[in-house]
């Protein structure tokens, strides 16, 4: 087994613990966020029995927040050799770790109090050798601010490198189901891949961050990207119970990705991420088996326009005209279980199940379109909803659509 998965906060702090301390001789740590102390401990334990412990930490967030500076101080006053990470990345983001030159952890977790217990968060071991190898050659070329390539063929996904391709690439293969965890879904190459595997027939279920935990400057992008998705079929969740920290990926219960990449241009193109691809059988059946509890407890995300107001306001978000939502009338992402009249009272209209459609008195064409307009409405000579009064809710769209093509046989789906 040259993979084996690590959920937290099951499996607790302590399986990150206990391989810092078994280290005998070598210690390289890459983070992001250092300040638990139980692991900052084990650290120094480690470099006082001898072990040559090198530590690269994000020395600033974007905003200029330094959060590693105590972690620092402590490390260097015990001897520690710890340095900023690469200069040429606007932040590092990679979380991982080598032990001996003999495993190497990929981690989504930073090592703070709240993700070893409170958040959803992963990290796989790897002992495969040239794995291990070409984490190591990483961490000495930033460690040297040096340029680094990719090992081709690798399973390793590195950013700013070839991560945007590595992981289209990912949801490119999906066939059947396709389950995503992650904080930011923005990037739009990765949206559009998200559509074609949902319009291909690909069962997507992704799991995000609540939208008012969006960062404010990244708030826009991150709302239309779940909308856009959430319009061509795929479920958008949001967890229940724990915080979702993880960034994980699960295509066909075959194969999976883990490790430190948000979905976002910043995190492709300026940052230096570190995930890995698995087809491990016992690492990717547990983490299928993860994300179906993490679903079971979880909610829909509302993502209509009034609710995706009423979600920020209530949390003091403003600027809020940039998103163009409706505050009254109809709601194109509130149409699915409802049906609908035109305005000329002609036609019955009702929004299609998985793209299918009804005509009905030669009147009303229904059609189920990627983005955003769902009906065409041709007694009304417009594309669009043409001002449609809401009437009864619709308790099951499917039984619906059977019973009107079973009242007006003969006609075809448009």
């Amino acid at each position: 087994m040259s993979h084996r998965l690590i959920v937290l906060p099951d499996d607790t702090a302590q399986a990150i613990l206990d391989p810092v301390n078994s280290a005998r001789h070598s210690l390289n740590i890459r983070m992001f966020l250092f300040t638990y102390k139980s692991l900052l401990d084990a650290v120094i334990a480690a470099r006082h029995r001898g072990v040559n412990v090198r530590v690269m930490l994000n020395p600033a967030r974007r905003d200029g927040t330094s959060d590693n500076e105590a972690t620092r101080n402590a490390l260097l006053a015990a001897g520690v050799s710890v340095r900023d990470s690469n200069s040429a990345f606007a932040v590092t983001h990679q979380k991982s770790m080598v032990i001996d030159d003999r495993i190497g952890f990929i981690e989504s977790l930073n090592w703070e109090l709240r993700d070893l217990t409170e958040t959803r968060d992963y990290a796989v071991e790897t002992t495969k050798k040239t794995e291990v190898e070409e984490m190591v050659r990483c961490f000495d070329a930033d460690w040297e601010e040096r340029a680094f390539e990719p090992e081709a063929g690798s399973d390793l996904i590195w950013c700013p490198n070839n991560g945007r391709q590595r992981i289209a690439d990912f949801i490119d293969g999906a066939k059947e189901t396709l389950w995503l965890q992650n904080e930011r879904y923005q990037d739009m190459v990765i949206i559009e891949r998200i559509v074609r595997a949902a319009r291909r027939g690909v069962q997507v279920r992704i799991m995000s961050r609540a939208l008012h935990k969006l960062k404010k400057k990244k708030l826009f992008e991150g709302v239309s990207g779940l909308r856009i998705v959430h319009d061509v079929g795929a479920k958008v969740h949001v967890l229940k119970n724990l915080k979702l920290h993880g960034k994980i990926m699960i295509a066909d219960e075959a194969r999976a990705i883990v490790g430190s990449i948000n979905l976002s241009p910043g995190s492709f193109d300026d940052r230096r991420e570190l995930a890995i691809e698995t087809s491990s059988a016992h690492v990717v059946k547990r983490l299928v088996k993860t994300a179906a509890h993490d679903w079971k407890h979880s909610r829909k995300m509302p993502l209509s326009d009034e609710a995706v107001l009423a979600d920020l306001e209530s949390h003091g978000a403003n600027d809020l005209g940039r998103l163009a939502l409706a505050k009254s009338g109809w709601d194109a992402h509130d149409l699915q279980n409802r049906k609908h009249r035109c305005r000329s009272q002609r036609c019955l209209v009702v929004r299609a199940s998985r793209g299918r459609a009804i005509v009905q008195d030669d009147t009303c064409i229904l059609r189920r379109y990627l983005f955003s307009i769902p009906v065409c409405c041709i007694c009304c000579r417009v594309d669009g909803p043409c001002r449609l009064i809401a009437t009864a809710r619709v308790s099951n769209i499917d039984n619906h659509l059977s019973r009107e093509a079973a009242r007006f046989r003969g006609t075809k789906p448009y």
